[in-house]
């Protein structure tokens, strides 16, 4: 009997199995173990893209270890008390935003970041969280399946916070952010006769975005995708190298920090955006299968809390993280590959960051949350 506990609980005598330390710290094990294993190939990846680099690679390590932080307070959270504080979160992240454009910091042509001195941060990844949880938060309140007007004033929760990233520029984040909203209402059970208006929407006003929203950059990179050899030394280089990388990897690669087009200089943004390339070709494609099948077992436990969650608001919000995590490797993966085009969105947990890193770890710790909300409300 060492191994039980014995709990009172409704003047009923119940016997419980001990916790682990993983259970009382409300962690998923499950979710953790593939986590960490692409963490810790993202790491030797990212040496070799750095071309050994310690402090690149230190760097990323604290990054890491500052998130898993994020993540074991906010999974030691009560999912109602994240429900209650939602409509804040979204707010002051919205505030952070439409305070870019007057105090932020430009970089690279973009002015995305706020600066408090000791340390530089994109507002925008904070709404990445905020909004999925504004917008569940939102419609659990009125009521599943959501109403035409509940979608309706979702939308706008959704519109408002994508347009001013939209705007700084960063149109990657800004689909980003849509979609993390999106997904929320998607889940909720909208009819389908919603979802057809929302498609023809969609598609009406991809010429009014081509003409007015988009810059004459953002309209040469989807021009580009489509014929990237018109310009090999311009907008078609990034996509050309890449591709060059990944199909000189072949079946078994070329071998770790052997890679010629990333430690040659050829391969663009090989720390962030690329990385995936460097992977190609220095592991090759079963490299890539190995990842992705980490990748795999993260939505999987992913939405498998999103289906076991013991609440509408953690149900909307599990699959709403997972499948924006599904679109981040999707996009970063599509975009290197030359499928979609370059829009600079990370590979999760691979490509050198910080913000982002901590983002995500925070949306992880909400998942390890929603994994144990069952236990502790037996409990």
């Amino acid at each position: 009997m060492a191994e039980y506990s014995r709990l009172l609980a409704d003047s009923q005598q119940t016997f419980v199995r001990a916790q682990t330390p993983a259970q009382r710290l409300h962690l998923d094990v499950i979710l953790l173990t593939p986590m960490l294993l692409i963490m810790a190939m993202g790491l030797m990846i990212l040496f070799s893209a750095s071309d050994g680099d310690w402090t690149t690679v230190n760097k990323q390590i604290r990054n890491f270890i500052i998130g898993f932080g994020a993540l074991l307070v906010v999974a030691q959270i009560r999912i109602d008390t994240i429900r209650r504080w939602s409509p804040a979160l979204y707010l002051a992240a919205l505030f952070l935003l439409l305070l870019v454009p007057f105090l932020g910091v430009g970089a690279k042509g973009a002015q995305r970041w706020l600066s408090l001195g000791f340390i530089r941060f994109q507002p925008s990844e904070i709404m990445k969280i905020a909004m999925p949880l504004a917008v569940a938060a939102w419609i659990v309140r009125h009521g599943l399946p959501p109403r035409p007007s509940v979608t309706v004033s979702s939308l706008l929760i959704i519109a408002v916070p994508a347009a001013a990233i939209a705007i700084q520029p960063d149109l990657g984040t800004a689909i980003l952010v849509a979609a993390s909203g999106a997904f929320v209402i998607f889940m909720a059970g909208m009819s389908w006769w919603q979802i057809l208006l929302g498609a023809a929407t969609a598609v009406v006003a991809i010429w009014p975005a081509w003409l007015f929203l988009l810059k004459d950059y953002q309209k040469q990179r989807i021009l580009t995708l489509f014929d990237p050899e018109a310009d090999k030394l311009g907008a078609g280089w990034n996509i050309i190298q890449s591709k060059t990388a990944i199909g000189s990897g072949g079946w078994s690669g070329k071998g770790w920090m052997d890679g010629t087009q990333s430690h040659l200089d050829f391969l663009p943004e090989s720390q962030t955006d690329f990385i995936i390339a460097v992977l190609a070709e220095e592991w090759g494609f079963r490299g890539v299968i190995c990842l992705l099948v980490l990748y795999g077992a993260v939505v999987s436990r992913g939405l498998w809390i999103s289906l076991t969650a013991q609440s509408s608001f953690g149900r909307l919000l599990a699959s709403a993280i997972t499948l924006t995590f599904c679109v981040y490797v999707f996009v970063n993966m599509g975009m290197v590959a030359g499928i979609l085009p370059v829009v600079g969105v990370p590979l999760p947990f691979v490509s050198f960051g910080g913000t982002a890193i901590v983002t995500l770890m925070l949306g992880f710790g909400i998942l390890n949350a929603i994994s144990t909300e069952k236990r502790i409300i037996s409990q």
